[in-house]
């Protein structure tokens, strides 16, 4: 397994060496990773924390945005930085489980071998561990975003993903672009495949991103994911030879 674990994170000082940690630990039989973390302005003890965590750990990779861009942009940062084929991303908040990356990974691997134009497994929050305003509201916004856009994801919020970077960095780059992963990759010719995951409570913090905020921004961004989708065109082409 060669891959490059990226971790987007704005303010999350208290859960950043407690997931390092256990990340080298689930990957330590790896052939070669990196941890990729991308600090998105954080405000609070995040970038100490990490230049501590710099001199321990040989996989570890710090880029820091200056002033806070959003998530979109923190994991794009972070995917471009990769050195790796196949890239995985995690929540900076714990809730992921780590412990799923390999797995997904052989699925990606293995499903690939039926499904070549298969680039991302995305993963499936079935049993999740948050407030039952925060359930309700994402059961809901899961339900419009896939009616609307037809992407056949139960769980497009969910931060643990693994796929193909060049795939990747040749979707349509914009703010708020990794809520909308799965429809962007249909839109590009891919497939996602969808795997259920461990779900954590959150020991430290709270969440950076309010209800409402995701609501109103997720109206514009779906009208415009529609847009996208119906101005894509896929062309089969194939070169002349000689003779």
């Amino acid at each position: 397994m060669k891959i490059s674990i990226i971790v987007p994170v704005h303010n999350e000082a208290d859960n950043i060496s407690a997931l390092i940690a256990e990340i080298g630990k689930v990957m330590g039989g790896a052939e070669a990773y990196e941890i990729i973390y991308v600090d998105d302005g954080s405000n609070d003890n995040t970038a100490e924390v990490l230049k501590q965590e710099l001199q321990q750990v040989n996989a570890l990779k710090v880029i820091r945005h200056q002033r806070s861009c959003g998530q979109s942009a923190a994991i794009y940062t972070g995917v471009k930085a990769a050195k790796f084929p196949f890239v995985a991303t995690l929540d900076g908040d714990g809730q992921n489980d780590p412990a799923d990356i390999p797995r997904l990974y052989e699925a990606l691997i293995q499903q690939r071998e039926n499904i070549s134009n298969l680039w991302m497994i995305a993963g499936w929050r079935n049993n999740r561990h948050d407030s039952a305003w925060r359930l309700f509201s994402s059961k809901v916004a899961n339900g419009v975003r896939s009616r609307l856009l037809d992407d056949n994801t139960p769980d497009t919020g969910c931060g643990l993903k693994v796929f193909l970077r060049d795939e990747f960095l040749s979707l349509p780059y914009f703010d708020h672009m990794h809520r909308f992963l799965p429809a962007l990759v249909l839109r590009a010719g891919g497939q996602v495949i969808s795997e259920p995951v461990n779900h954590r409570s959150r020991t430290h913090g709270h969440s950076k991103y309010g209800t409402l905020d995701r609501l109103w921004v997720g109206i514009i961004d779906i009208l415009g994911v529609i847009w996208l989708k119906k101005r894509a065109k896929l062309s089969e082409a194939s070169e002349v030879e000689r003779g």
